[in-house]
C-alpha cells in the first residue's frame, strides 16, 4: 500500500471519528487530510483536520501547538478552531466549516482581480493577522491556499500549523533551531528566508506578496527550484510588476511596494499600519483641493491644467465650431459637411454609424457613402450629436487609461440614447440626446485628463465593505461632495465651466444641473425643466445598469422607471421598453465603431439584454394602485375611509415638512412617519428597519402596533445574497428597491420565498414593503401589515402619499448626515 493512499483508506475505515460523521474529503496535505463532517451534538457541519495515523511525536507536538495558537484567536477573518482531540490514536482538530473556495481557486477562475476587490480581501487578511499578532501569534505561512473566501466574499485566514509565539514561548520543539527556514518559498520574507526569529513583519511581507498577485494575476516570486526563490528574496528586492490595470494607481503601487521592502525597517511596521494605508486608499481623507480656494479659482486652475494637454485645445475648438454651425441660421448643409470632412477619422466613423440599421431606415437602398447624404437623411442636429460624440471618443483612444474612458463614453452614450427614446416630442429628441450626453461632462473630462483624481473620487463614492480594525464602515460620500473635495469644485461645476467655454447653448447648460429632491408626481410641463429631469433620469438608469449584474438589472431599471415615469409623462412599461431599445442601439453603435471590450469590463453590462430572470417573481407584485370605487359601485362605502386616509396622510406630511425645516432630530421624524402610516391606513403594525454596517443586513429598530416589542428583533434582511443562493422575498425587494404589496402571503409562489424568521407570530397574510436607498444602495425599509389576505387596499392618492412619506425619511437621513 502506497503512503499517499492511507488517508483515503483510513477514512473509509473511519466513517465516524468520535462523535463526528465524515461526509466528504475537502483536501489533503503532506501530514493531514481535511474532511467535511457533521457534529450531531450541535447539529452543524464542521471541518475536521485529521492527522495521518502513526505520526511522529514531533508532528503531534506541532499539531497541538496549532490548536493552542488558534484557540486563542477569535476574529471574523480567522477560521476558528472549536476543539482538538484523539480517537483510537487518531489525532484531529475541529474547525468552523467555511463554504467557499480558497483564494487560489478564485485566482484560477478570475486570474486578475479588480483593484478594489483585491484591496478589500487584503484588508480582511491584515485585520485577521493584526488580531493574531496582538495575541502574540505569527502565522509564518500566509499564502493564497491558506486564505478562504466565504459566502459573503470575505477573506478568512486559516492553517496556523507552523505559527510561532512572538516572545518565543510555546514553539514546537522541532522549530527551536534558529537557522531553520519555516514557510512556503514564494511567500517568505527576506528575514524568514535567513532563519531569523519570527516577527509580525514576516506576515506583512507575505500579505503584500498576496496583494500583488491578486492585482497582477501572476506569481511574484515563483521558481521551479524552491531554493532559487528563497535565494532571490534574500538577494533582490521584489518589485510590483508594471502594466497592471488602470485602476491600480501609483498610490496603491506604493503601498504594495512598501510591504515588499527587503529591510523590515522600511516595511510597514505592522499589519494594522498597512491595513489603514489601504483603507485610506479606498476612502481618502479630506485634503486641500487641486486648485486655489473658491470655485472660480479652482476652475481656472483645472482649465489651465487641461490646456497643457495637447488634445484639449483641439477638442475644444472642434466642439465649438460644430456647435456654432448647427446653431447658425446662415450656415448651410455644405458648411457642416465640410467641417466634418476636415477630419478623416471622424468622417469614416460617422459614416459607419449612419449605416447602422437605426439610421438607414427610410434612407433608401444601398449604403450612405457621403457626409452630405448623411446630413440630409439624419438632419443637422442628428449629425451634430454623432460628431460631438465621436470627437470625445477620438481624443481618448490613445490614452493609457483608454479602457476606463471607453466605459464612461459608452455609459454617456447609453444615457443619451435612452433620453432620445424617452422624449415625448420628436422635435426635441435630438436635444434630449445631447443634454443627456453632456449631463456628466465634468465626470468625463476628469476621467480624460485627471485619471488618478477620478479614481480617488470613485473610491470615495463606492464604500461597500470597509472594516477599519473593528470600526464601523463610513457611509458612501455623494459624488458632488467627493469631487469637490478632490478637485476643489464639483463635477457639475467643472462641466458647466467647460460648457460655457465651448459656447454650448443655455438650454443644454441648464440640463447639466442636477435637479433637487425627488421626481415630481406629475408630468413636468416646462420644456427646459423636463429636459433636465430627462437627462438626470437617463444618466441614473445608465449608472444603475453599469453597476448591476445583468441578472438583476431588469428589476433595478423597472424600479427606477416607477420612480421617474410620472414626471416624464410615461408608463413604467414604456420606460422599460425604451431602455432595452437604447441598449440595442448602443450595441449597434459599439459594433460599428469597432470598440472591443475585455471580458471583465463592466461596460458589457450596458450591452446585455434587459429581460426578467426566470426566478423573478416580484414583477407582478410591485406596488400598483387599486381601482377607486365610485358611489354607484358595490363597496362604495369605502370611499369615505379613503378620503379620511388621504387627509391623515397629507396632514402628516405637512407636519413632518414643518419639523424638517427646523433643527429636527432624526428619530423623531422617523417616528412621525411611522405613526402617520399606522393611523391613516389602520395597519396592525408598522416597523422601521435600518442597515447594520457590520453585518450588511437590515435589522428591525422600532415600530408601532400589536406585539411590536417582541416582533421588531426578528427582522434580519441580508443585503447581499451568497453566490448560488436565491434571495428570499424580503432580500429581493430591498436589493432591487421595488415598492411591493403582498396581498396573499399564503400563495404558493410567495410562501416559498418567505424567510424562516417571518413564520409564527410575526407572519401576516398581507403586507407592504417600502425600501429606501441612497446612491442606489439600500439602507432602510418600512414594513406595514394587516392580518388577513387582501386587506390592504391602496388607491392612487394613498400610494402617492405613502411614497412621499418614504421620500421624507430618505431626505431626513440626508439632512442629518
Amino acid at each position: 500500500m502506497q503512503e499517499d493512499e492511507r488517508p483515503a483508506l483510513s477514512a473509509l475505515a473511519l466513517p465516524q471519528l468520535g462523535r463526528f460523521r465524515l461526509l466528504k474529503r475537502l483536501g489533503e496535505g503532506a501530514q493531514a487530510t481535511v474532511w467535511l463532517a457533521h457534529d450531531p451534538r450541535l447539529d452543524r457541519d464542521v471541518a475536521l483536520k485529521v492527522l495521518r495515523p502513526g505520526a511522529e511525536p514531533s508532528r503531534v507536538d506541532e499539531w497541538l501547538h496549532e490548536a493552542r495558537a488558534v484557540s486563542r484567536l477569535t476574529h471574523p477573518f480567522i477560521v476558528p478552531v472549536f476543539e482538538a482531540d484523539t480517537q483510537d490514536g487518531q489525532f484531529y482538530m475541529v474547525f468552523e466549516y467555511v463554504p467557499g473556495g480558497t483564494l487560489v481557486e478564485k485566482l484560477r477562475r478570475e486570474r486578475q482581480l479588480p483593484a478594489r476587490a483585491a484591496v478589500e480581501l487584503c484588508m480582511d487578511v491584515l485585520d485577521g493577522l493584526q488580531a493574531a499578532h496582538a495575541a502574540g501569534v505569527v502565522h509564518r505561512d500566509l499564502k493564497p491556499s491558506n486564505i478562504l473566501i466565504d459566502a459573503k466574499g470575505r477573506a478568512r485566514v486559516m492553517d496556523f500549523g507552523i505559527a510561532a509565539r512572538l516572545d518565543g514561548a510555546n514553539k514546537p520543539s522541532s522549530g527551536s533551531q534558529p537557522e531553520r527556514i519555516v514557510g512556503t518559498p514564494g511567500y517568505l520574507s527576506p528575514e524568514a528566508a535567513q532563519g531569523q526569529p519570527p516577527s509580525a513583519q514576516m506576515d506583512v511581507f507575505a500579505a503584500a506578496v498576496v496583494l500583488v498577485e491578486m492585482l497582477s494575476g501572476q506569481r511574484l516570486n515563483y521558481e521551479p527550484d524552491p531554493w532559487r526563490a528563497v535565494q532571490r528574496v534574500i538577494e533582490q528586492e521584489l518589485q510590483v510588476p508594471r502594466g497592471l490595470a488602470a485602476d491600480v494607481d501609483d498610490a496603491l503601487r506604493a503601498i504594495a511596494q512598501r510591504g515588499l521592502a527587503r529591510e523590515p525597517a522600511q516595511r510597514w511596521p505592522s499589519a494594522l499600519a498597512m491595513h489603514d494605508a489601504l483603507a485610506e486608499w479606498l476612502q481618502p481623507p479630506q485634503t486641500e483641493p487641486l486648485g486655489a480656494t473658491g470655485e472660480g479659482a479652482a476652475l481656472d486652475f483645472l482649465l489651465r491644467r487641461m490646456q497643457h494637454k495637447s488634445d484639449f485645445p483641439a477638442m475644444s475648438d472642434a466642439v465649438s465650431r460644430i456647435q456654432r454651425l448647427t446653431l447658425s441660421e446662415s450656415e448651410s448643409l455644405a458648411s457642416l459637411s465640410n467641417e466634418i470632412l476636415k477630419d478623416v477619422a471622424l468622417t469614416q466613423k460617422l459614416l459607419r454609424l449612419v449605416n447602422t440599421v437605426q439610421y438607414r431606415q427610410g434612407g433608401g437602398g444601398g449604403g450612405i457613402t457621403t457626409i452630405s447624404r448623411a446630413v440630409a437623411l439624419v438632419g443637422f442636429a442628428g449629425i451634430r450629436n454623432l460628431a460631438l460624440s465621436l470627437i470625445l471618443l477620438e481624443r481618448m483612444e490613445n490614452k493609457a487609461h483608454a479602457q476606463q474612458l471607453r466605459e464612461e463614453f459608452l455609459r454617456s452614450l447609453m444615457a443619451a440614447s435612452l433620453a432620445r427614446e424617452l422624449c415625448l416630442s420628436p422635435r426635441e429628441n435630438e436635444e434630449a440626446f445631447l443634454c443627456a450626453m453632456f449631463h456628466n461632462l465634468g465626470r468625463a473630462l476628469t476621467e480624460f485628463y485627471f485619471p488618478e483624481e477620478a479614481g480617488q473620487i470613485r473610491r470615495m463614492t463606492r464604500v461597500e465593505r470597509l472594516s477599519l480594525a473593528g470600526k464601523p464602515a463610513p457611509a458612501p460620500i455623494p459624488e458632488w461632495v467627493a469631487s469637490a473635495r478632490v478637485l476643489g469644485m464639483s463635477y457639475e461645476q467643472l462641466g458647466l465651466g467647460v460648457a460655457r467655454q465651448w459656447g454650448l447653448p443655455e438650454t443644454l447648460q441648464a440640463s447639466m444641473q442636477r435637479p433637487e429632491g425627488e421626481p415630481p408626481h406629475r408630468l413636468v410641463q416646462h420644456p427646459g425643466e423636463r429636459q433636465r429631469w430627462l437627462a438626470h433620469a437617463a444618466n441614473d438608469v445608465a449608472d444603475v445598469i453599469l453597476r448591476t449584474e445583468p441578472a438583476q438589472a431588469h428589476a433595478r431599471v423597472h424600479a427606477m422607471a416607477q420612480r421617474y415615469a410620472r414626471s416624464l409623462g410615461l408608463t413604467a412599461e414604456a420606460f422599460d421598453l425604451a431602455a432595452d431599445q437604447a441598449r440595442q442601439r448602443l450595441a449597434q453603435m459599439t459594433e460599428a465603431l469597432g470598440l472591443v471590450l475585455p471580458k471583465n469590463s463592466p461596460a458589457l453590462r450596458l450591452l446585455a439584454p434587459l429581460t426578467p430572470t426566470p426566478d423573478d417573481s416580484l414583477t407582478a407584485l410591485q406596488l400598483q394602485a387599486t381601482q377607486v370605487l365610485t358611489p354607484d359601485e358595490p363597496g362604495s362605502s369605502q370611499r369615505l375611509n379613503r378620503e379620511l386616509a388621504v387627509e391623515t396622510l397629507a396632514a402628516g406630511i405637512q407636519d413632518i415638512t414643518n419639523v424638517m425645516v427646523e433643527n429636527f432630530k432624526l428619530n423623531e421624524v422617523l417616528r412621525m412617519i411611522l405613526e402617520t402610516i399606522y393611523r391613516a391606513l389602520g395597519f396592525r403594525r408598522v416597523i422601521f428597519c435600518l442597515r447594520d454596517p457590520r453585518t450588511e443586513t437590515l435589522t428591525g429598530r422600532f415600530g408601532l402596533g400589536a406585539e411590536v416589542e417582541s416582533v421588531v428583533p426578528a427582522f434580519r434582511i441580508a443585503l447581499r445574497t451568497p453566490p448560488g443562493a436565491q434571495a428570499n422575498l424580503f432580500e429581493a425587494v430591498c436589493q432591487r428597491g421595488a415598492d411591493t404589496l403582498i396581498s396573499d402571503a399564503g400563495a404558493d409562489k410567495i410562501a416559498e420565498r418567505l424567510p424562516a424568521w417571518y413564520q409564527g407570530a410575526l407572519a401576516a397574510q398581507s403586507f407592504l414593503l417600502l425600501p429606501m436607498a441612497l446612491k442606489g444602495q439600500p439602507f432602510a425599509l418600512i414594513y406595514a401589515d394587516k392580518p388577513l389576505a387582501g386587506e390592504i387596499d391602496l388607491g392612487e392618492k394613498e400610494l402617492s402619499l405613502l411614497r412621499t412619506l418614504r421620500n421624507q425619511a430618505v431626505m431626513a437621513f440626508k439632512q442629518s448626515s
